[in-house]
């Protein structure tokens, strides 16, 4: 409309606000108001509450340090945060109180606590990381003694060693094997030792998506892992006994020794942390049938000894009345359930997942002693944001990412107004009221296992399908009748009458024992998938803590990008060929159905298991030698497959001997993939690719899709962290092409 058109109203006619915002600038900066007011309302509805975000932000900012290439990227991550959190900064000082001020605090602390993240675990990497040896070597060793494990259950003891690098001259701790017949008293910790050990640098991952050994052993120090040949000569004894070590040692041997065989084995690992003489069977049915968490010292014993502590000293001061008049009792139960868990958590060993549900027991016992909520999202937040202070390096593990995922899913779900509404106090018979307290245990064991399956699948590559139901009856057997039964047998032992004690605490371990090995020899106890694409697991992540973290229906959203890591993981195929990095084992899959053809049967079961769980099998693997559509010799196997509507011929060597240039030369110009532990001449130029010993040694173990020509590597996922670099940067070279065919 032209301006002459306008109607001519008088300016008093017209409200001065509304005259104002006809201008541009004022009327975008109404539409910034309303959106925020929007997101303010949902803020309000949902429940925000800032802590629990906080340290998700937090914890985000060290998850994208790990997963953040190189320094360059670190810096930009850094540097974004820190420009977020500055525009909240100015909205902030050109606001002051108008209501949008909650929206730009919380933007201004979740950008802060995502670079804070991200530096904090940088400086700790660049304070506590080892760089690895630089190569395999056998050499004479001079070290002193750190600490000691003992394994009899692998025929073997482990020690940590402080010596010098042969090659370097540099201080460096050693992880060493010693065999139970190379064995002796004297090697504890402190004493002076002479030997001679083969070492390797810490081993990263087998195959894109195995466990990363190097990355473990950056953040403990551990530059090189190693057995020794020989016998040990000890030049100056360590002074017996007065240690923890000693105590621990000690103690799992008068267990042991009190009930001998698998249920000893298991209240040793209960009394003293030491799970060295759990058997490999024992420890795998405990594992597929969704209870190896009770092997290993965690939240749930530590919070059964504190809890145990906590209840007698509320009951026995209760029946002191002098004494209840006079002291605050759940001020005093409390102290008296850290200290047990202080001791607890030393005693058997002080492993940093021991030491983190300490420290989330101990908070819990402080919000008890002043009168707070002892279990909330707040309280979680809060043991969490301790633990990755400490420990920003446990993001990446499982056992972090399980047992929070355990507590946030038991939290989220008696939280919930329709959990709150069933379990509410009621007139009813005992009957009916066991009957919801045993339904509510039955439904927190399925979340539970719901919350934890994406973590095992993404790390272990299998879950167990009947873990909540062994769960139900396994949890209660061990905190109420396992554990009490061997502290009581512990406590009779010091005048003597702990036989019978103990009799009863092996027949309750001889159940948990029996109900572990029939849940994983049922048809279909343990799902198996292929290894999970990063993208897929955060989805589960995101999904899992918008479910948890948010109120009323706005939590529901939380599902959608949950269903969506779930048709993913649905949709998951294994690669078609799985190279490991020293080229020696390859796995070929998609012939059989559940069936893994490997190149190398051997006798080596980490290479073996490994390839069937990143292969998302089970069972058997068969050698390609027995299988019709390979062609194979001493030296070399070729294999013919139909993938993409197309045939592909893929040539491995099996020899170390030396084959004749010209004819391997024109092996290779006849295949499209050819796979080799040693260099290979340049005259060997397959179609596709050539993942020799060269190219093995920047790439890592490979993950190959021949029908979409994609190769993971190992190397995609390490960037230039410490642990993957090392003193020669080992960087992947160039991916292939496809060739014409």
């Amino acid at each position: 409309m032209a301006r002459d058109a306008l109607p001519d109203v008088p300016l008093g006619d017209v409200p001065v606000g509304d005259a104002a915002l006809q201008h541009g600038p004022w009327r975008k900066r109404v539409d910034l108001a309303s959106g925020l007011s929007a997101i303010e309302r949902f803020l309000a509805r949902a429940g925000f509450a800032r802590a629990p975000w906080l340290v998700v932000g937090f914890a985000a900012g060290i998850a994208a340090w790990f997963a953040l290439p190189t320094a360059g990227w670190w810096v930009a991550f850094i540097l974004a945060g820190c420009a977020i959190a500055a525009g909240a900064m100015l909205l902030l000082r050109e606001d002051g109180a108008l209501p949008f001020l909650r929206q730009a605090l919380a933007a201004l602390a979740l950008a802060l606590a995502l670079a804070l993240g991200c530096g904090h675990v940088w400086v700790k990497s660049a304070l506590v990381g080892a760089p690895p040896m630089v190569r395999p070597q056998a050499a004479e060793l001079a070290g002193t003694v750190l600490s000691r494990q003992e394994q009899p259950a692998e025929g073997r003891v482990r020690l940590l060693l402080a010596m010098r690098d042969p090659e370097s001259g540099r201080a460096i701790k050693v992880r060493l094997n010693v065999p139970l017949a190379l064995d002796r008293a004297e090697l504890r910790p402190g004493s002076e030792v002479l030997l001679r050990a083969r070492l390797v640098p810490p081993a990263p991952p087998m195959l894109p998506g195995g466990y990363d050994f190097a990355r473990a052993a950056w953040f403990q120090g551990i530059a090189a892992t190693g057995s020794v040949l020989g016998d040990v000569t000890v030049v100056r004894a360590g002074s017996p006994g007065g240690g923890l070590e000693d105590v621990q040692r000690a103690l799992s041997a008068h267990v042991r020794a009190q009930l001998p065989g698998s249920a000893g084995a298991i209240a040793a690992a209960y009394a003293s942390g030491d799970r060295g003489a759990i058997s490999e069977a024992d420890d795998e049915a405990m594992r597929n049938s969704g209870l190896a968490h009770l092997l290993s010292i965690s939240g749930l014993h530590v919070s059964a000894v504190i809890a145990a502590v906590y209840v007698v000293i509320m009951k026995l001061g209760a029946l002191w009345p002098w004494l209840a008049l006079r002291v605050r009792l759940p001020l005093a139960a409390a102290a008296g359930g850290a200290l047990a868990g202080i001791g607890y958590t030393l005693l058997t060993g002080a492993e940093v997942p021991t030491v983190r549900s300490c420290i989330a027991a101990l908070l819990v016992l402080a919000a008890l002693a002043l009168g707070r909520e002892a279990l909330s999202l707040r309280m979680v937040a809060v043991a969490a944001f301790v633990v990755l202070l400490f420990w920003p390096e446990a993001i990446v593990g499982p056992s972090f990412q399980m047992s929070f995922a355990a507590v946030i899913a038991i939290v989220a779900l008696h939280g919930a107004a329709p959990i709150q509404t069933f379990l509410a106090p009621r007139e009813e018979g005992w009957l009916a009221r066991a009957g919801r307290n045993l339904a509510m245990l039955l439904l927190t064991g399925v979340v539970i296992e719901l919350a934890l399956m994406p973590i095992g699948l993404f790390h272990f590559h299998q879950s167990g399908v009947y873990g909540a139901l062994a769960n139900v009856v396994a949890i209660p057997l061990t905190t109420f009748v396992s554990m009490p039964l061997i502290a009581l047998a512990l406590l009779l032992d010091t005048v003597g009458l702990g036989a019978p004690v103990w009799w009863l605490a092996g027949q309750s371990l001889d159940a948990l024992l029996g109900l572990a090995h029939f849940t994983a020899s049922q048809p279909g106890a343990v799902t198996t998938m292929p290894a999970m694409g990063r993208g897929a697991f955060l989805l589960f992540v995101a999904g899992g803590l918008w479910l948890a973290l948010w109120n009323g229906r706005a939590r529901l959203w939380g599902l959608v990008p949950a269903a969506i890591g779930a048709v993913l993981l649905a949709t998951l195929t294994p690669p078609d060929l799985l190279v490991s990095g020293d080229g020696r084992h390859v796995g070929l899959t998609g012939e059989q159905p559940g069936e893994l053809l490997v190149l190398r049967e051997g006798r080596e079961g980490y290479a073996r298991d490994t390839l069937l769980e990143l292969a998302g099998m089970s069972g058997t693997p068969r050698s390609l030698d027995q299988w019709p559509g390979a062609r194979c010799n001493a030296d070399l196997c070729v294999v013919q497959v139909r993938r993409g509507g197309r045939d592909w011929y893929v040539l491995m060597t099996r020899t170390r001997d030396r084959l004749p240039e010209r004819e391997l030369a024109a092996a290779c110009e006849r295949v499209d993939v050819v796979v080799s532990d040693r260099w290979l001449p340049r005259s060997c130029r397959p179609r596709w690719l050539k993942a020799d010993r060269r190219y093995l040694e920047h790439s890592g173990g490979l993950a190959i899709d021949l029908a979409a020509q994609r190769v993971v590597s190992v190397a995609d996922s390490q960037g230039e962290h410490g642990w993957w670099v090392g003193p020669e940067p080992r960087r992947p070279r160039p991916r292939p092409t496809p060739g014409t065919q």
